[in-house]
């Protein structure tokens, strides 16, 4: 069954075309529910309540587009409510005062997948937040402070942290590879 068929079988109500359309997906977006969240559980959490407005709002897309950015939108946005209710502030680590370590450029390619997701969730969750949004997603730093409801000027600040952050734990991967 196409895209197409199958989320018009989910406005109808079909439960296989729903169990079809969440398999579909939900490999992907667990993905993506796990850059902007703490734990496992909190990403499984953050997909299940996704998947509960994709089904809930999907009378709304219009067909024009990406089915699959728009289902990311929805992640996306569920994360960020999740995060915003936790009530996370941006926090302030030692790390702004840390002196730039040198990264050797192989030394991200010598890294797996997973190493690299576990790095970005040890972010701390304002930096973490910023970083998925400006660095992974593509947003501007006017569209992520709008999300987060903070200043332009603090998206900047934490994603450059949280660069420096990820510099100074690759560093530290690095000599441990070495």
């Amino acid at each position: 069954m196409n895209e197409y068929e199958l989320i018009r079988g989910c406005l109808r109500g079909s439960a296989q075309c729903q169990r079809d359309l969440y398999e579909r997906f939900a490999g992907k977006m667990y993905a993506v529910c796990l850059r902007y969240a703490r734990t496992r559980e909190d990403a499984a959490d953050i997909l299940q309540e996704g998947f509960l407005k994709v089904f809930s709002k999907l009378g709304q897309f219009q067909f024009q587009g990406s089915f699959e950015g728009w289902v990311r939108r929805v992640m996306v946005n569920t994360a960020l409510r999740a995060y915003q209710k936790q009530r996370y502030d941006f926090e302030q680590t030692g790390y702004e005062r840390l002196p730039e370590l040198p990264v050797e450029p192989d030394a991200v390619g010598m890294l797996s997948e997973s190493e690299l997701l576990n790095l970005v969730r040890q972010l701390p969750d304002g930096y973490r937040a910023v970083f998925n949004l400006v660095a992974i997603e593509g947003y501007s730093h006017a569209e992520a402070a709008n999300l987060l409801g903070i200043q332009e000027s603090t998206s900047r600040s934490q994603l450059t942290k949280a660069r420096r952050h990820l510099e100074v734990e690759v560093g530290k991967l690095e000599r441990i590879m070495i």
